[in-house]
């Protein structure tokens, strides 16, 4: 693929620097070691998201140059390939793979992620019908021989998480991945009206069950993000998607509710509005508010999963603020709290033996 595509100024096109592997950030995730992720923005727009607070927000004065004047409010009307540079890229696999594992932490499972702070199959849209052509051919190539080149040169394993049925182009490069790939998705709730005001240009929940049990079918291995889950998801709701979830066989469940993060509850609430929906924002109002939402949503997946022989697969993501001084001198029991916190915080995702 030719990394010289005709680069030109708009919010929907390539950016100047290319795709590497990256050590990652993530803190008691358990989801990878490094990242590969293969643009900066991403299509999907979900209103919850804090990568452009995060991350995103960290290219302010080049994305000005393609348009883009604040990316946390514009989130979701841009996304900027990563160009493709196979000696550069080569580079940064074998620095990974060299890595000692006693360097690693232990969480990661010598995983690579694709992707961290976009996603690899979404779909890019572009008013000349040839430029997004192009661009989508290019971002194919991207995430299929940079997998081609991590199963043919390295040993490390691979974790795909993706909001897109596209994904199944790729089934066949998985399964020549074995036991060394993970393949997920994000599945918060199977309420189509919600994922419409919260992922507004995601493809719907079905479509990604479709996805996943498509994936099941071929022989590779599966998770699932349930995450984040917004306060309208009440139990009747989680206990419905747990139940899909379920028929999948995953490998490992993920959870955690929506966290507070920059000007991403802003997002939600303008979206709705728009829309003319009214959400239960009320729960981000305060500290107190939002820890009780949050606390209630764990604590609520982890008890249907219990009933629902779930418990071995089932991996929460409590926040950081949920073991701040401020909740601990109003629960009852605050060290078995922290106790319980601490048993997702150091657990290690399982990976597939087979």
């Amino acid at each position: 693929m030719n990394q010289q595509i005709e680069q030109k100024r708009h919010p929907v096109d390539l950016w100047p620097l290319p795709a590497v592997i990256s050590e990652n950030n993530f803190v008691n995730k358990s989801l990878s070691n490094w990242a590969f992720n293969i643009a900066i923005g991403c299509t999907h727009g979900c209103r919850f998201c804090y990568v452009p607070a995060t991350a995103t927000i960290k290219q302010g004065p080049k994305l000005k140059e393609f348009g883009v004047n604040d990316p946390d409010a514009e989130w979701g009307q841009y996304v900027l390939l990563r160009t493709w540079d196979e000696k550069k890229f080569m580079a940064s696999l074998k620095k990974a793979e060299k890595t000692a594992t006693e360097d690693l932490k232990p969480d990661g499972n010598r995983a690579i992620m694709f992707c961290t702070t976009t996603d690899p199959y979404q779909t890019l849209r572009h008013p000349d019908p040839a430029r997004q052509k192009e661009l989508m051919e290019h971002s194919r190539y991207i995430v299929r021989r940079s997998l081609e080149l991590i199963r043919d040169h390295s040993t490390l394993n691979v974790r795909i998480l993706t909001r897109s049925p596209l994904a199944i182009k790729d089934f066949d490069l998985y399964q020549s991945l074995g036991k060394r790939l993970l393949f997920g998705m994000s599945l918060a709730s199977l309420n189509d009206n919600l994922a419409s005001i919260y992922e507004p240009n995601a493809p719907g929940p079905a479509a990604r069950l479709r996805t996943l049990h498509a994936a099941r079918a071929a022989g590779i291995n599966v998770y699932v993000a349930m995450a984040p889950t917004p306060p309208e998801c009440d139990a009747a709701d989680l206990r419905k998607t747990l139940e899909e979830i379920r028929e999948l066989n995953p490998v490992t469940i993920f959870h955690e509710p929506i966290n507070i993060r920059a000007e991403n509850v802003a997002r939600i609430a303008e979206h709705a509005n728009s829309l003319g929906v009214n959400l239960n924002t009320a729960v981000y109002a305060s500290s107190k508010s939002w820890s009780n939402y949050a606390l209630d949503s764990l604590k609520t997946v982890e008890r249907i999963a219990h009933e629902l022989d779930l418990d071995h697969c089932l991996h929460l993501w409590p926040d950081k603020a949920l073991a701040n001084k401020e909740l601990l001198a109003r629960i009852p029991d605050p060290d078995a709290h922290l106790a319980w916190i601490n048993s997702y915080w150091s657990k290690i995702s399982a990976w597939p033996t087979a």
